[in-house]
């Protein structure tokens, strides 16, 4: 079906008609078109949408179900309703442009009802207002660019192998017998939407002229392998579309899931269908991913005897692909130099797109440099996203914490993926989200808690996360007291937990002594959870480092899972000098001189405790000295107090612990 608007000159305008008479004359231009509409079987329809008779224009507009819309028919119909006219231009439309001139001629009397039209048209249910019953968007494809301009622009989008042997059938014509259809439908590969956009117009410009389709408009419905299909909406599109095109495309990847490639066979015979029925009348045109040879397959599999013409992109490799870029440059006006050939990796294959982009940073660069060289200097916008530091507080605490050189390289390399696909996602670098599931192993005082809400704020302020709190729990926080009870309070804990960090501490206290207890229960559903929450979610595990090797070999695909193992070392006793330093800077006092030899020999006999503390150790000595120092200004005048020995501390209010540490095992002979 073609549908137009007619852009009338009014050579009688009757600006000093009274309401009355405007309306008598609405009511016989209604009358007169609906007789004429009667007439021929509701297969051709035209009216007037509006008259402005202080401009001395009209507007009307028409749907033709077969054939197309002739000056005589429009210079007829104006006569018959008794308007004087001039030149009048007839211009294809849009479905929704049709609707739009129906409901405003519906407003100004000269039909009776817009949606009764559209439904002895066959249009009710495709207006996008209210009465849609199946998502489509359309294109008027324009232009006059002839069969030498359109192979060129094949060219320039590498598919001209395939293209322009299409090409020269289509405008090799017939060979003289009176017959209409289509002979062969198409399949367009492409995985650049812009890039397929560009040969559906060739294609479909090709096609009008030389008269293989009638109409210039194509409507488009998108599926994938969740949608149905419901074959009477889809043909109502395609009795729309009469004398034109249909463009279907199939959005879904490839995907190895034998259940998931099923449910897509069940789509794609059912657009397969409706296509086949529509055949000779509407030209179907496929958009397909390149990437997905399975998903053509099946579409073959169930076109049975239509012909198909396949046509997609092509890869350039090494001598081609500059060729390419020579031609880009050429046709911009500029001489390319070898900068612009740098990128082409011999062996590599590049599509259009990538090559187009490759011009586009050469261009941008010979710009700045060449034509507009005082800009020379400025840095483009990937380099000072590159340089830009991490966003918030939290990463400088991070920075500044004494230690934790795996903890911080963790923390910086997913940083650094993410800045990644920002300034390399049109290079090609993967946008897929990886899992950011952690173990945290190291003895007790070692920061990882930490870490771990440092972790979770970190991502947060540079958008990693949603949210980015922490969940901190336990085996009693995860274990129910009866069977059935563990794996619902798992699942409820990972969704509290969506948008941020769920640290399981403790996390070898999961493992039973025997198989298939509580314990197994919520591991198992801990491991499905985090796979089904690894795009908006970080869990990581906390313990002992000698404990958590069990915990990680009780489920097979537990380890699987865990991007980054992180061990926290046990602090030295110079790491442990700094902490103190940095704890008592946070309480706003000092350490004298002498303090930290006093200190180090303390730490240097802790450390052989199996159950040395590391951080919590240097907390703990700082809170005594501070206790020590409370009694040793209350002892003093208290006149002679100054806010300086309040903010001092002294070698004498270190002491060391009164309980001999118990030494850590060793392995081997002792002397």
């Amino acid at each position: 079906m073609l549908l137009y608007k007619i852009d009338v000159e009014l050579t009688e305008p009757a600006c000093d008609l009274e309401r009355k008479e405007k309306t008598e004359r609405a009511s016989v231009i209604q009358s007169k078109a609906e007789v004429l509409f009667g007439a021929c079987d509701y297969t051709y329809h035209i009216t007037v949408a509006n008259l402005m008779d202080k401009k001395q224009k009209g507007i009307l507009c028409a749907a033709v179900k077969k054939g197309v819309l002739t000056d005589k028919a429009v210079a007829e119909f104006l006569k018959e309703i008794d308007i004087g006219f001039g030149r009048f231009c007839i211009q294809e439309i849009t479905l929704e442009a049709y609707f739009n001139l129906l409901r405003t001629a519906d407003r100004n009397d000269y039909i009776a009802d817009d949606d009764e039209v559209a439904e002895k048209l066959n249009l009710y249910g495709l207006d996008r207002r209210g009465h849609s019953r199946i998502r489509f968007s359309e294109t008027i494809v324009n232009g006059t660019a002839g069969q030498q301009q359109l192979t060129k622009k094949s060219k320039a989008l590498l598919c001209d192998a395939n293209m322009s042997a299409e090409l020269d059938r289509i405008y090799k014509g017939a060979n003289g017998e009176n017959a209409s259809g289509h002979p062969v439908h198409y399949i367009i590969q492409s995985d650049n939407r812009e890039n397929r956009n560009r040969m559906l117009k060739i294609l479909t410009l090709a096609l009008h002229q030389n008269g293989r389709v009638e109409s210039r408009r194509y409507s488009e419905v998108v599926y994938n392998a969740f949608d149905a299909v419901q074959e009477s909406d889809l043909g109502l599109l395609y009795e729309s579309s009469m004398g034109g095109t249909v463009v279907v495309s199939y959005a879904e990847e490839e995907d190895d899931d034998r259940e998931h490639a099923r449910v897509g066979a069940d789509v794609i015979a059912g657009l397969c269908a409706v296509m086949r029925k529509y055949r000779n009348n509407v030209l179907t045109i496929f958009c397909l991913p390149k990437a997905s040879p399975r998903v053509k397959d099946t579409f073959l599999e169930h076109l049975g005897a239509v012909t198909v013409v396949s046509i997609s992109e092509e890869v350039a490799f090494d001598g081609r692909a500059r060729e390419y870029l020579r031609d880009v440059a050429k046709a911009q006006g500029v001489r390319p130099d070898k900068a612009l050939y740098k990128p082409i990796l011999d062996g590599k294959g590049y599509s259009s797109a990538d090559l187009n982009l490759v011009f586009d940073e050469w261009y941008g660069r010979y710009l700045k440099t060449k034509v507009y060289a005082q800009y020379a200097e400025l840095d483009a916008a990937n380099k000072q996203v590159a340089q830009k530091k991490p966003k918030g507080s939290a990463f400088d605490e991070l920075t500044n914490m004494i230690g934790l050189e795996e903890a911080k390289t963790v923390v910086k390399r997913a940083l650094d993926y993410y800045k990644a696909q920002k300034l390399f996602r049109s290079k090609g670098f993967t946008s897929e989200r990886p899992a950011m599931h952690m173990v945290f192993t190291g003895n007790p005082g070692t920061a990882k808690t930490t870490v771990a809400r440092l972790f979770a704020r970190i991502m947060k302020d540079n958008d990693l996360l949603s949210i980015g709190d922490l969940f901190e729990v336990g085996r009693s926080d995860l274990v129910g007291k009866y069977v059935g009870w563990t794996a619902p309070i798992v699942k409820k804990k990972f969704k509290a937990a969506k948008g941020s960090v769920l640290f399981i501490d403790e996390a070898y206290s999961l493992v039973d002594d025997r198989d298939g207890l509580y314990g197994d229960e919520a591991i198992n559903t801990i491991v499905q959870e985090m796979e089904n929450n690894r795009e908006d979610m970080v869990v990581i595990f906390a313990g002992y480092p000698d404990k958590m090797e069990g915990f990680l070999n009780k489920n097979p695909g537990l380890r699987s899972r865990i991007a980054f193992h992180v061990p926290f070392a046990d602090y030295s006793a110079d790491e442990l000098c700094q902490i103190t330093e940095l704890l008592a800077e946070k309480k706003k006092l000092r350490l004298g001189s002498g303090v930290r030899d006093r200190l180090l020999p303390i730490y240097e006999t802790g450390m052989k405790a199996d159950d040395f503390g590391n951080g919590r150790f240097a907390r703990n000595m700082l809170e005594k000295a501070v206790m020590s120092q409370a009694s040793r200004l209350v002892a003093m005048d208290i006149d002679s107090v100054t806010g300086s020995d309040i903010e001092l501390l002294l070698p004498d209010d270190f002491e060391a612990p009164s309980e001999r540490p118990k030494a850590k095992p060793t392995i081997g002979f002792a002397p």
